[in-house]
């Protein structure tokens, strides 16, 4: 039995609104709630938060100097069409790819947290 059930990812950034249009747009989520230092979109089943940092520092990946710690991985359904549609938003393409096989790519947000674009399911949902 669960302990607990998954309420929200959290992004730290130094500009919380900025942010939460950036990926809201990505995917078509709505801003659910706006303070001074505290963001959050949802699509009614889930939430990701942004949170003001004031001394935020980007990720430098691939590295350990200031680790990405964490990433978010998207599925598109073409990832041409994925690529040119969060690069229109802001993202940059990261000059690191590792997939060999284009399964996934690599890009930066607007505040330099990694973060993947993919085809294909998962290997496992459970």
């Amino acid at each position: 039995m669960a302990i607990a059930r998954m309420r929200s990812v959290v992004v730290d950034c130094p500009d919380p609104k900025s942010l939460a249009d950036f990926y809201g747009a990505v995917l078509g989520w709505e801003v659910a709630a706006v303070e001074d230092d505290w963001v959050v979109l949802s699509d009614r089943r889930s939430r990701l938060c942004f949170q003001l940092a004031e001394d935020y520092r980007p990720p430098r990946w691939p590295g350990a100097e200031s680790p990405q710690q964490f990433h978010l991985d998207f599925t598109v359904d073409d990832m041409d069409e994925g690529e040119a549609a969060v690069l229109a938003l802001g993202a940059v393409k990261h000059a690191c790819q590792p997939s060999e096989d284009d399964s996934f790519r690599v890009f930066l947000d607007p505040v330099g947290h990694p973060f993947c674009l993919c085809v294909g399911e998962p290997a496992h949902l459970g």
